[in-house]
């Protein structure tokens, strides 16, 4: 069972403990170079020093707006050494997200990318540092060997990183990741999917996003490399996989769909993935057979989760052929409740909300009390944290999972309670259609589709209409030739509505 709150419940202790066993075993590469663990150790431990030349200690927020690469890594673990918050922010986010987010989180210190000190000295009165000289101040450090003074120990409880997740409104949402959360969780992931010290994890994720941070960390406890491949290009992701030699790789819906498309026309030698790992939204059950066909005995994993807790469950890789509609189960050493309106769990194979229970629930959102009483809070009988996910599913008689889509995917039409998920996934299942997104009815519109496709619309219905019964079958169906996804790959919904919207004008 993974520890929780003891003297291995800190970020870079999982870090030490790779060290220890493994100190010359890859750690981390990328399109640069590759670094060991004992070498993403000395880096590390010269970024907690500069830290603590700068001033900043226990509690300070450190925002860093840069490429996910090996130097992030190094500033990850090193950030932890410090007691310093780590708070990293997607390169792409614009000054308009930016601003917001910069008050929120009350930052002592930023690190951003060459040429855009000028940005955030505008938007921040806190000492803001190019990449570049920060890195030849540790490389410096590391040189010389960095001061054992600068690396302190702080509560398990204490936050370790704050992730700003992309809501649907405006203001900026923080998840408070406490040391002992993030390790708890790390560990009873890898104890799950069971990552080796020969696995390579080929990473298209920044580690802005927990999905992409996380997979730092489970390597280290996997004694695995991974590969930080967020800048590759898409055109030669396939050859990428094969020359890092890749045997897991996350993957989201867009990115899966992707890599089916290319497999169609690779002809360079076949990457050795064994398995697949997706969250962010279900995969179409077409692609799962695509990836399955191209890469013969790989494991295609579903799992479920929300940062607020990070994983709720996972399809264990063995069973990931078995009960196709499921998420999963709950990560070892937590449970998952279904409740209904009244608060009370419903009988087995009924729908209700998905609630988490257990040590990886974080304690709520970063100077937010109104979200976070909504959606932390304590088990009745036992005190246990709890996260009311604001997601509905149901469980099966062992306890699998079955994840029914969020409070704002559910709507009745004609009756007849549906999901914009089970609808999504109809319209994946149509050759042809490469991405889909479904929107409820609301007062200005009636049940909608969007697919990416060169299929016409009326066909894209047509098709719906022999997968589904008649009140599911939208209104209309608008044709994209490119589909608007956000930062993580998912459906960029509030830009589709728009377009809606406009449309209908």
């Amino acid at each position: 069972m993974p520890g929780h709150g003891g003297r291995d419940s800190l970020v870079h202790h999982l870090l030490d403990e790779a060290v220890a066993a493994a100190p010359t075993s890859p750690a981390v590469s990328d399109a640069s170079g590759r670094w060991s663990y004992a070498r993403l150790d000395e880096y590390s431990r010269a970024f907690a020093d500069w830290l603590a030349a700068q001033g900043l200690g226990p509690g300070d927020r450190l925002v860093v707006h840069l490429p996910t690469n090996r130097e992030l890594t190094a500033l990850f673990y090193g950030a932890s050494r410090r007691g310093v918050v780590f708070v990293p922010l997607n390169p792409n986010m614009k000054e308009f997200h930016l601003r917001s987010v910069l008050e929120n989180a009350e930052a002592a210190l930023v690190v951003c990318a060459e040429g855009r000190q000028g940005t955030f000295e505008e938007l921040v009165d806190v000492p803001v540092h190019p990449f570049g000289g920060v890195w030849s101040e540790v490389e410096k450090i590391a040189s010389r060997g960095p001061d054992a003074q600068a690396a302190v120990d702080v509560a398990p409880d204490t936050p370790a990183v704050l992730v700003y997740t992309s809501g649907s409104t405006a203001a900026p949402k923080a998840v408070v990741c406490p040391h002992a959360q993030i390790a708890f969780a790390t560990r009873a992931m890898v104890e799950v999917l069971g990552y080796r010290p020969d696995d390579v994890v080929f990473c298209r994720f920044p580690m802005s996003w927990d999905y992409g941070l996380y997979k730092v960390l489970m390597c280290a406890v996997g004694r695995s490399e991974i590969r930080l491949a967020d800048g590759e290009s898409d055109l030669r992701l396939l050859t990428a996989l094969s020359e890092s030699g890749a045997t897991v790789v996350p993957i989201v819906p867009s990115l899966a769909t992707m890599i089916a498309t290319l497999t169609r026309r690779f002809d360079g030698p076949a990457p050795r993935i064994r398995m697949f790992t997706n969250t962010g939204a279900a995969l179409p059950r077409a692609t799962i057979d695509t990836l399955r066909e191209a890469f013969p005995g790989v494991r295609v994993v579903r799992q479920f989760g929300q940062t607020e807790c990070k994983r709720v469950s996972i399809m264990p890789p063995l069973e990931d052929g078995e009960r196709p509609d499921s998420v999963g189960l709950p990560l070892p050493g937590t449970r998952v409740l279904i409740l209904g309106d009244d608060g009370e769990q419903v009988p087995v194979g009924e729908v209700g909300e998905i609630v988490a229970v257990g040590p990886h629930v974080m304690p709520g959102y970063w100077r937010n009390p109104e979200l976070t009483a909504r959606a932390f809070r304590r088990h009745a009988a036992t005190g246990e944290p709890c996260l009311h996910t604001g997601d509905y599913g149901h469980l099966d008689e062992d306890g699998y999972l079955y994840f029914q889509g969020r409070r704002d995917d559910m709507f009745k039409r004609k009756g007849i309670r549906m999901s914009t998920i089970e609808i999504e996934s109809a319209a994946m299942d149509i050759p042809g259609v490469r991405h889909a997104a479904a929107l409820p009815p609301t007062d200005r519109h009636d049940l909608a589709l969007f697919v990416e496709s060169e299929l016409a619309a009326p066909v894209v219905l047509r098709e719906l209409a022999a997968r589904l019964e008649p009140q599911k079958v939208p209104a209309v169906c608008r044709v994209l030739g490119e589909f608007p996804l956000t930062l993580h790959g998912k459906n960029e919904k509030k830009q589709l509505a728009e377009l809606l919207d406009g449309s209908q004008k």
